[in-house]
């Protein structure tokens, strides 16, 4: 498990990418969109679906939760629940502006 300074005391913000996208996303997500999840507000575009269901997630990594599975701290994927118009979604952390 790499942490690669990715767990620290201050929380992040999380910037979620579309890096996989296949049949028709009803909310229109394409790869390459990118939301960020500051802890304040969230700036961009994104599904409540997938957005409810990825959640728990960012405020995991946002407060540096250890996740044993993952090879980089720094990074983690999540897929939307629409298991007919998949998006695949990439979690990384950065420090705050």
């Amino acid at each position: 498990m790499t942490t690669r300074g990715c767990i620290r005391e201050e929380p992040w913000e999380i910037l979620c990418r579309v890096i996989k996208q296949e049949g028709s996303c009803a909310a229109g997500h394409q790869v390459g969109d990118e939301v960020l999840f500051t802890g304040d507000e969230v700036r961009g575009k994104i599904c409540i679906s997938a957005h409810y269901s990825m959640l728990p997630k960012i405020y995991a990594m946002m407060y540096n939760a250890r996740f044993p599975w993952l090879k980089d701290q720094c990074v983690a994927t999540h897929a939307c629940p629409d298991g007919f118009n998949p998006v695949m979604f990439e979690l990384i952390r950065r420090p705050k502006e």
